[in-house]
């Protein structure tokens, strides 16, 4: 009786979840203390809900370089500050689909951002494709359950993305050669925050990969290309 008891909490819990509709981002850390929705949820599944909330956490504070860097880029918007910008670019349920950006996400609002034509927010235009890109990766979850299908090769191919998409970032320039926008920099005073920051979320999208290839004996596709020609990966 106990077993058939739990064993009913646990289906209505997982159908629970299965009818909750997708989020923008993850929220902060939750607090600690029991939730029924943990009864529907795997070791993996938390893992992988830290390292997607470690990703959001560093697409929210490289936005915050970028617009620190490039002050001209959340002026164009008539925010009050860089803080404002991100506040509205992270806070808001949009699934990263804006229609600044005619609803375009993903790889298309990466080269949107650092086409030398556009005349939006570059910065707005590049964290919404990088959020983008997650979240294709990811069934546009914001929390994981036992019966959710997390596919550790288009984490893979999301972790690619990311690395060209900063090459692209540290390259894309106009007509006369000035950077679109500003990143890192090298010189009398080095900057290289913003590397970094692809570093950390580079390294958790490939060891959430690898998690779940071990757990589902699937075998992940490598991927080589050059920076400076490679094309985004499908997701």
């Amino acid at each position: 009786m106990v077993r058939a008891r739990a064993l009913h909490s646990l289906a209505l819990v997982v159908a629970l979840t299965g009818c909750a509709s997708p989020g923008t981002a993850p929220q902060g850390e939750r607090a600690k203390g029991f939730r029924l929705q943990s009864l529907a949820k795997s070791d993996i599944d938390q893992v992988a809900e830290l390292h997607h909330r470690a990703v959001f956490d560093s697409l929210r504070r490289l936005a915050l370089k970028l617009y620190l860097r490039n002050p001209g880029q959340w002026r164009k918007a008539g925010h009050a500050d860089a803080a404002a910008a991100v506040g509205k670019l992270f806070d808001q349920d949009h699934r990263w689909r804006l229609e600044s950006l005619n609803y375009r996400r993903g790889a298309e609002a990466v080269q949107i951002a650092l086409n030398p034509a556009y005349p939006g927010d570059r910065v707005e235009a590049f964290i919404v494709g990088l959020a983008g890109m997650v979240q294709q990766a990811t069934g546009d979850r914001t929390e994981f359950f036992l019966l959710d299908d997390l596919d550790p090769q288009r984490l893979y191919n999301a972790a690619r993305n990311f690395e060209i998409a900063a090459w692209k970032l540290a390259n894309a320039r106009d007509a006369s050669g000035e950077l679109l926008l500003l990143s890192n920099e090298v010189g009398p005073v080095t900057n290289l925050s913003f590397e970094r920051e692809f570093g950390r979320m580079i390294g958790s999208l490939d060891v959430l990969a690898e998690i779940l290839a071990e757990r589902e004996g699937r075998t992940i596709t490598r991927v080589i290309q050059s920076a400076a020609s490679a094309v985004f990966l499908p997701l």
